[in-house]
C-alpha cells in the first residue's frame, strides 16, 4: 500500500543513524525520546480499549459543520503587522511572515488513515481547496503520522507548486516515494536549520516529545520534531505533536521570545498524556515558551481521542485568561495577525446551536466488527 510510506534507505539511513536521537540495539532501531517522561503525565490504568475508540458514547462530532470562513480575500492584502496565520483545520496553518508564506503539516485528506475506505473521518471541511492555496515558500511536516502527513495532499501539492518540503529526519523517504523531486526536500535533526534561498527566513526542527510511525511495523522509523519559523523580525513555534517536556525551557533559551506559538491540544488522554499535550500542558507548555500569542492547533477536524469534540477548546476559554494566556481562537479559515490582540470568542459552540441535540456517537464502519488490532497509528 502505497499510502504507508516508504523505509529510508542508503545516504538517508546512514545520516539518520548518526543522529543522537537514533539508537540500534539487539531489539531492533529507531528514534527514541531524549527526557524522561515528567511524573504525573502517563496513567496507565486508563487505556482506553479498541471498543471504547469504536462505539464510544458522547459528543465526539459537533451536530453541524462548524463556521468557517473563505480566506482568499483576506490573502489579498499582505499582512500589515507582517506576521499572520491562517487555521485551516487540525494542524494545518497557513504563516504569513514578512511576504513569505509557510504552510504546516498540510491534510487536505478525508481520512486521518493508511486507506479512504476506514478510520478516523474529518468531520470538518477544508475552507479552500489546494488548488486556492496561494504561492508557498515553505512546506513543513512535524512527523508521519496520518493526521500530519496525507500522500495525496504531498502529491497534489508537489504537482502544484515548486515549493521545498522541510521535515524530520527519515520522512523524506516517504516524500520522495510519492513524488516529491529529492532537491525539494530537506530533513532536519533537531537544532539544525534550513535557509530558505535568497529570502531572511530560517527554518530550524527542534525537540518534541512524540512517537512515529505508518504501520504496526515501522514504530519510530522516522525522527519527530517542533519547528522554529523565523525572520529578523518575527518567530512562530510549532509544536507539532508532543507531550510536556523539559525542553521548552531550551527550546525559549535558543529561539524565544515568540511572536506566535501553536500548540497542540486536541487527542489527549491520560493513558498517553506523555506524548500529547492537551490543553491544561498546553498552557504549561506556553510558559516554558516564555509565552507569546497562543493558537491552537489538532482539534476540530478528526475525532482521534474519547474527549467531547470541543472540550480543548471550552477548556482553554476557561483556563487561560486566568494564566494570563493571550489566545487566538479564530474561526476556520479565518486569518489573525497575533499582534493586534487576543480573539477568543466561543464561535464553536454554533455548531450544536442548530439543533440544541447531541452529536452522533461514532460509529464502526461496520457494525458489529471489532479489529484485533487498530490498523493505523492512532496519531
Amino acid at each position: 500500500m502505497k499510502s504507508l510510506g516508504q523505509r529510508a534507505t542508503g545516504l538517508r539511513l546512514e545520516r539518520m543513524r548518526a543522529s543522537p536521537r537514533y539508537r540500534v540495539t539487539e531489539a531492533g532501531e529507531g528514534f527514541h525520546n531524549v527526557h524522561p517522561i515528567q511524573p504525573g503525565l502517563r496513567d496507565r490504568t486508563e487505556r482506553p480499549s479498541i471498543g471504547d475508540f469504536l462505539c464510544a458514547d458522547g459528543r465526539r462530532k459537533p451536530a453541524a459543520p462548524l463556521p468557517s470562513v473563505d480566506p482568499l480575500d483576506a490573502w489579498l492584502k499582505p499582512a500589515g503587522s507582517g506576521l499572520r496565520a491562517t487555521w485551516l483545520g487540525h494542524s494545518t496553518v497557513l504563516i504569513e511572515i514578512d511576504g513569505l508564506r509557510v504552510l504546516t503539516d498540510p491534510v487536505w485528506g478525508q481520512r486521518a488513515s493508511p486507506t479512504q475506505l476506514a478510520g478516523p473521518k474529518r468531520f470538518q471541511p477544508v475552507p479552500l481547496a489546494l488548488k486556492a492555496l496561494p504561492r508557498l515558500d515553505a512546506v513543513v511536516i512535524s512527523h508521519d503520522h496520518y493526521d500530519h502527513l496525507d500522500i495525496g495532499t504531498v502529491r497534489e501539492l508537489a504537482k502544484l507548486q515548486q515549493v521545498p518540503f522541510i521535515t524530520s529526519l527519515g520522512v523524506g523517504a516517504h516524500l520522495q516515494a510519492w513524488g516529491v523531486p529529492p532537491e525539494r526536500i530537506v530533513e532536519l535533526d533537531w537544532w539544525e536549520h534550513w535557509q530558505a534561498p535568497g529570502a531572511e527566513l530560517r527554518i530550524h526542527a527542534a525537540p518534541s516529545q512524540h512517537f512515529s510511525g505508518r504501520s504496526l511495523k515501522d514504530r519510530n522509523a522516522t525522527l519527530w520534531s517542533s519547528l522554529v519559523i523565523e525572520t529578523p523580525k518575527h518567530r512562530v513555534f510549532f509544536s507539532g505533536d508532543t507531550g510536556l517536556t523539559s525542553e521548552y525551557a531550551a527550546i525559549r533559551e535558543r529561539f524565544g521570545p515568540f511572536d506566535l506559538v501553536m500548540l497542540e491540544v486536541g487527542a489527549f488522554h491520560p493513558s498517553w498524556g506523555d506524548i500529547h499535550l492537551g490543553p491544561e500542558n498546553a498552557l504549561k507548555a506556553l510558559q516554558l515558551l516564555g509565552g507569546g500569542a497562543f493558537l491552537p492547533v489538532h482539534w476540530g477536524t478528526f475525532s482521534l481521542a474519547l474527549h467531547d469534540w470541543d472540550q480543548p477548546a471550552e477548556t482553554l476559554l476557561k483556563l487561560g485568561p486566568k494564566q494570563g494566556a493571550q489566545l487566538l481562537m479564530p474561526r476556520l479559515g479565518e486569518a489573525v495577525e497575533p499582534a493586534h490582540g487576543e480573539l477568543a470568542a466561543p464561535w464553536w459552540r454554533a455548531a450544536d446551536a442548530p439543533t440544541g441535540r447531541r452529536a452522533k456517537p461514532f460509529e464502526p464502519e461496520e457494525p458489529g466488527k471489532m479489529p484485533k488490532a487498530m490498523p493505523w497509528p492512532l496519531d
